[in-house]
Order: structure tokens, then C-alpha cells, then sequence
């Protein structure tokens, strides 16, 4: 495992090499020169750089907002792969007459937007450059630069590392550790991402990997006898792999645009999987045993390590495969970590950089391999009744999987059944017997509980509730005048396609939030369920124009609108000003509760 990972390595960084990718700033570099009476605003491309017709414009901006680029003559246009771009560096020609026609003898501001992508398969996140001048024409930047060149310096004709860095002031949470990764100390940026992962694994995205790994330990210890050395070494397996799989998927996404695990989100993937927990859980019933042929298991006990081998090769590839088919949501450090290798190639730190937040995430995994093997009980009865409510953990696994596809409210039958179905395997119909112990008392309770809670759940389905955390619903939502209706629900408009994006933002007078999301999305669904369902949120984005891009399907268009805005999955909250212009640094990356989403809105807007 340790070759193949090092030759993958090299064979992606000596890929990365030859692609030749840059900075935004060295792959556009716009400036700007008057002559006679006319401006001329220019737009150099790098190699193999080309520009979106749809989102080249020139506006007046100061002292009033006015778009005049359809009075332009726009550079050369050809359709490259359905999209109709330049390859040609674009220069707009801009009549003084035009300007004063506009808003008069007044000096006035120019922006200039752009976004371009490279051939070599990245994309570049919208750019603008504004660029302010007298009424006669006269670049006024070029006039305080010669004053203070520390203040306004432009971006022209700049090459060396040092003058492209980007401005932190405009960057997000993601764009923020994409920089860090540039600029900073390799080691220090380990440690870094090692806390990330930390952080990281207390979210929804990890927790099904518990009792996954947990019963592979409790299968473990029907076998033989297990120490927490012994219950470490299987986790470290599932972990190592886990993170084998993190690191080889980002740095493919990143280098190629295409993310492995979003790509195994489909209907097919997900079902075959979600078969093989449900085969899982049934051997942990009792109805079967799931081992290696007995031909290849001989062959093992010749070697002296045969018994460390057994069953260390389905650990490993069950860690691999969770990685990349149930924890696929993108959450801020690893967009950066992406973002970092698309931008400049670097599959080395970048992967490392994968790989120690994986680990990272990976630390609770450990504790509870080696917790489980320490207060394993020796097999027997007990062993059997444990190795059956992973049974039953399996098969909830299976159903959060088949969530993901499955209409909602076929999948809330399917969780009151399973709780149903597990309150009368616990013993609910069971009567206590007198002097019964503690813990069978507790169980009993248990099972109670299951059972209260497949009632619930039952009903709420009945009712046409979808969410399995708020099964009753329908007659909670009541209003003041006690009717029972939903109240306050926001409202998103779909757009499939960066063209209906586009129209949404410019037919927008309020400002504009855009929500990524997937139905195989964990994250986006806490995002939808608990942050936009709380009443101090509904009323902050009330105010909003709501936009959502669900890209579930992944098809071209899902692609390209996350390629706009560099994202390698959901979820993703981008947002405008209600003048149209994207505010970068409010972009939001992963999930966050509603009183973290509101202190980070609240910041602008």
C-alpha cells in the first residue's frame, strides 16, 4: 500500500508540473491606458487561459452604477466545449463621449469583470478590476501610485510571488487556508490540518463510520480473544485506509476537477453498499458467517504472521470504501486543501496536508478500537447479544445510506419499522421476570423507548412528515390563530445552470444567497433542517433573494456551476450584495449551526 501511494504521488505531481498552472493575477492580468480621447481596458491572458463571453463586462460604477458593455465592441468569440469564450486577450474600447453621454463632466470609476479557466482543466473564481479616472480620462491610480506606491500599486504587469498574493481581506474561510497552505511553514501546516481534523470528526459525516468500525471489532472478538493493542491494530487499519482514500480522491479532485467521491453518489453505488451492511448485519444475527475461502485462509496460517492477516484486508477496504461513499460532504479545510492543489499542482503538501486531516478525523475511530478491545467481554451469551445490536447498527447504517435516494418518505416508513422491528428484538413484549437485574430493567427501558419512537415516527409518516428528527411536525407547526399550517418556511428558487444563475442574481434587488445542495449531502441536510428552520434565521433571510443549486445528479451543468465558484461539493452558501456583486469572504463552506450562521452574515450584510 505504502509503494502504490508513493508512486501515485509522483506520477500526480509530475502531471501537475507539466500543466503549467498559475495564479489568477499571473493567468489575467488587467490594465488600463488612455489614448487621444478614449480608454482602452485590457485583459492579458496567460497560456491556454481563456475568458466566458457571459461574464466579460465593463461598468461605470461611481458616480452611479451603469452597465455599458453591450455599447462595446466585444474581441473575437468562438465556442469552446458549449460555451462561447476568447482566447484572444480582450481589449474594450471606451469613448470618452460615451462616458460623459452618461453621467457627465464627472470623474467616474470602471470596473472591469472577468473569469477565466485554463485548458489544463482548472477554473478561476470571478475577478474585477476597478480602475478610477478624472473627467478628462486621466488614470488617477497611476497618480497616487507616484505619491504612495505602498497604497494603491495595480495589478499590472505583475510577475514575482510576492506581488500576487491575494488580498486576506476578501478571502473565505476556505480561500483563507488555500493562502495559508501557499505561504506557509509545512510543518506548522500539518500540525494545522491535524486540528482540523480533530474538529472535523465531530461531524455527521464521521458518525456512521462508528458503528461501522465497531462491529468489525465486535465480529473480531467473537473469533478470538481481544486486547486493546489488538482492537487499536484494527482501527489503525480502517483509519490508514480511511485516510488513503481522503488523500488519493482530493488530490485527483484538485488536479483534475473530478471528485471520486462525489462521482459515487449515484443510485447504483449507494444500493450495492447499502447491501453489503445489510449482509453485514445479518451474519451478525446469527444467519450466517462471513469469512475468507477456506483455501486462502490455509494459506495465511503457513505464513507466521497468518493470524495477524486474517480479516486485515476487508478492514482495509472497508476503510477505503467509507471514505469514499459515506462521508462525502466538503467542509472548509479540505475545499482549501483542493483549492490549494488545483491552484498550483502541489499533490505533495497538498495530499499530506489530506492525509493528516484525515488522520485527525480518524483519533476518535482509535480511541474506540482500543477502548472496545480493552472492555471487551469474553465470547459467549453477552457476546451474541452485543454482536446483534451491531446488527441492528448495521442496518441503520444501511438506511441513512439509502436515504441519500430513496424519497423521504419512503425512508420514514423504513426508520419506523426498524425502530418497531428492534423494540420487539430488544424484548418489549418480554414480561420482567421478579428479581430481574438491573441492566435488564434498562433494556427494557430501552425498548421502550424504541418502541415510543417507532410509533412516532410511524405516525409522522402517516401525517406526510419527511424529516426522521422532527417526525410530528405537521402538528407542532401551528400558528397564532391555532390553525395548523407550516409557518414561515423560506422559499428557494432552483437554478440548473450558470445562465439561470446569472438572470436570478441580475433580475435581484435585494441581496442574493445561492445553497449547494446534494440529497446524498449530510451536512446539507443539517443546513436545511436545523439552521434554516430556526425563526431568528428565517427572519435574517427574509431579506434574501434565496437561490438553490441542487447538484445530486452531478451531470454537466451541477459541475460547472461548482467549477465557477471553486467548489469540489456541497455544501456551499455563496453570496451578492444587492447590487450584484459577489461578496467573497461571506462564502460559507460546510456546516454551521444558526447561531454560528448568524454571527458570520451579520458581518455583512
Amino acid at each position: 500500500m505504502k509503494k502504490l501511494l508513493i508512486i501515485f504521488f509522483l506520477v500526480v505531481s509530475a502531471f501537475a508540473l507539466e500543466q503549467k498552472f498559475v495564479e489568477p493575477d499571473v493567468a489575467m492580468k488587467a490594465s488600463s491606458k488612455t489614448i487621444g480621447d478614449s480608454i482602452y481596458l485590457k485583459i492579458e491572458l496567460y497560456e491556454k487561459i481563456y475568458l466566458y463571453d457571459k461574464n466579460l463586462k465593463v461598468l461605470i460604477t461611481k458616480p452611479k452604477k451603469i452597465d455599458i458593455t453591450s455599447e462595446l465592441d466585444k474581441p473575437k468569440i468562438e465556442d469552446y466545449k458549449g460555451d462561447l469564450v476568447t482566447f484572444q486577450s480582450p481589449i474594450f474600447k471606451v469613448p470618452l463621449a460615451l462616458i460623459e453621454k452618461k453621467i457627465g463632466k464627472n470623474n467616474f470609476d470602471l470596473k472591469l469583470k472577468f473569469q477565466g479557466c485554463s485548458t489544463s482543466g482548472i477554473c478561476y473564481a470571478p475577478m474585477s478590476e476597478t480602475f478610477k479616472f478624472s473627467s478628462d480620462g486621466t488614470l488617477l491610480t497611476e497618480k497616487a501610485e507616484a505619491t504612495s506606491s505602498a497604497t494603491t500599486k495595480t495589478k499590472i504587469d505583475t510577475t514575482s510571488k510576492d506581488n500576487i498574493k491575494k488580498d486576506t481581506q476578501n478571502q473565505s474561510e476556505a480561500g483563507l487556508i488555500t493562502q495559508s497552505l501557499k505561504d506557509g511553514n509545512a510543518f506548522l501546516i500539518l500540525i494545522t490540518f491535524f486540528g482540523f481534523g480533530l474538529l472535523l470528526s465531530l461531524t455527521p459525516c464521521v458518525f456512521p463510520m462508528i458503528p461501522i468500525l465497531s462491529s468489525i471489532i465486535v465480529n473480531a472478538g467473537n473469533k478470538e480473544d481481544m486486547t486493546a493493542a489488538r482492537g487499536f491494530f484494527l482501527s489503525l487499519v480502517y483509519v490508514l485506509s480511511m485516510a488513503a482514500a481522503y488523500t488519493i480522491a482530493g488530490v485527483v479532485a484538485g488536479l483534475f476537477g473530478a471528485n471520486l467521491q462525489v462521482a459515487l453518489q449515484n443510485p447504483y453505488v449507494l444500493s450495492f453498499f447499502a447491501l453489503i451492511f445489510v449482509a453485514l448485519s445479518f451474519s451478525m444475527f446469527g444467519f450466517y458467517r462471513l469469512e475468507l475461502p477456506q483455501s486462502l485462509q490455509t494459506k495465511l496460517h503457513k505464513t507466521t504472521d497468518g493470524k495477524e492477516k486474517q480479516g486485515i484486508w476487508g478492514i482495509a477496504i472497508m476503510g477505503f470504501l467509507s471514505a469514499l461513499i459515506v462521508g462525502p460532504c466538503v467542509a472548509a479545510p479540505l475545499a482549501g486543501a483542493l483549492v490549494y492543489i488545483g491552484q498550483t499542482g502541489d499533490a505533495i503538501l497538498g495530499g499530506a496536508a489530506l492525509f493528516i486531516l484525515s488522520m485527525g478525523m480518524g483519533v476518535p475511530l482509535l480511541l474506540i478500537g482500543a477502548g472496545a478491545g480493552k472492555f471487551m467481554p469474553k465470547p459467549g451469551g453477552w457476546m451474541d447479544n452485543v454482536s446483534k445490536i451491531f446488527g441492528v447498527l448495521m442496518l441503520a447504517v444501511a438506511l441513512w445510506m439509502l436515504d441519500r435516494i430513496l424519497p423521504s418518505i419512503v425512508t420514514m416508513y423504513l426508520w419506523a419499522i426498524l425502530f418497531l422491528a428492534s423494540s420487539i428484538f430488544t424484548g418489549i413484549f418480554t414480561a420482567l421476570k421478579e428479581g430481574s437485574s438491573a441492566f435488564t430493567k434498562l433494556t427494557k427501558l430501552f425498548s421502550l423507548v424504541l418502541l415510543i419512537s417507532g410509533v412516532l415516527l410511524f405516525v409522522g409518516a402517516v401525517s406526510g412528515a419527511t424529516n426522521p428528527l422532527n417526525p410530528l411536525k405537521k402538528f407542532t407547526s401551528l400558528s397564532t390563530n391555532g390553525s395548523s399550517v407550516v409557518s414561515g418556511e423560506l422559499k428557494f428558487a432552483y437554478v440548473k445552470s450558470i445562465k439561470e444563475l446569472d438572470l436570478a442574481i441580475q433580475n435581484s434587488n435585494k441581496p442574493v444567497m445561492l445553497d449547494f445542495y446534494a440529497d446524498w449531502c449530510i451536512s446539507c441536510k443539517e443546513l436545511e433542517h436545523i439552521t434554516f428552520a430556526d425563526e431568528k434565521v428565517k427572519q435574517k433571510l427574509s431579506g434574501f433573494t434565496l437561490l438553490k443549486a441542487d447538484v445530486t445528479a452531478n451531470n454537466d451543468d451541477d459541475k460547472a456551476l461548482l467549477k465557477r465558484f471553486n467548489l469540489f461539493g456541497p455544501p456551499g452558501l455563496i453570496f451578492w450584495d444587492k447590487e450584484g456583486n459577489e461578496i467573497h469572504k461571506a462564502e460559507i463552506i460546510g456546516y454551521k449551526d444558526a447561531n454560528d450562521f448568524l454571527l458570520h452574515v451579520n458581518k455583512y450584510f
